[in-house]
């Protein structure tokens, strides 16, 4: 299992959304169930479970993990490919955000078109080199600091932009052949407080189910 994948397909971001899959997809991080035994953490009859199983295993984001016989029945033991899963903005690649419309480096808009390429972007990569068998080599920094006053911030940005230039001026080699090019991103943004997240959170309901025919 993955410790994280990302959802590039609309019709697996949709049923991933959904709430009851949703639910089944948490259930499995924890480790292989049969529809039996999923039906009745979440109350649903086995039979819907099932149902809901394979829709998820149509788009990838469940997989067998064994079978175990039952008396004169065999259950199919499944698992989650991943613990989590990223939607990628190419799930909604008609409306994605694009960062080249505009660029205000104070605007938290514009913040967030930035981290949707980088989402989608990283996501790309990790699929290519999935399907070449090979590693992506990234990095990232994440911290916090906390500023006296918006001037030691503004002075902190100030000094920061300056840095990284120097180390972009210094490291930039623009006729080298067998050169690769990155893309740096350096964000910055008042730390979000978990209680917060979670009020703010959209409710997964309001994203429907794809339109097959769910038993009764």
């Amino acid at each position: 299992m993955l410790d994280v994948t990302v959802i590039e397909d609309a019709a697996a971001a949709a049923a991933s959304l959904d709430p009851v899959r949703a639910r089944l997809l948490a259930e499995l991080a924890g480790g292989p169930a049969s529809a039996t035994m999923l039906a009745g953490r979440v109350g649903l009859p086995r039979q819907k479970v099932n149902y809901h199983l394979k829709a998820l295993e149509r788009h990838g984001l469940v997989e067998l993990a064994g079978e175990r016989r039952r008396g004169n029945v065999t259950e199919r033991m499944m698992r989650a490919t991943a613990a989590s899963y990223v939607i990628s903005p190419l799930a909604l690649a008609a409306v994605q955000p694009d960062p080249a419309r505009f660029r205000d480096q104070l605007s938290a808009r514009w913040l967030l078109a930035v981290a949707a390429r980088l989402v989608r972007d990283t996501g790309s990569l990790i699929t290519g080199a999935a399907k070449a068998r090979q590693r992506v080599a990234t990095y990232a920094l994440d911290g916090e600091v906390r500023f006296a006053s918006a001037a030691d911030r503004a002075a902190f940005v100030e000094e920061l932009t300056r840095g990284v230039g120097a180390l972009i001026a210094k490291y930039q080699a623009a006729e080298a052949e067998d050169g690769r090019d990155h893309r740096i991103v350096v964000a910055l943004h008042p730390t979000v407080k978990p209680e917060h997240t979670e009020h703010t959170a959209p409710a997964p309901a309001e994203v429907r189910p794809a339109p097959d025919k769910e038993p009764s």
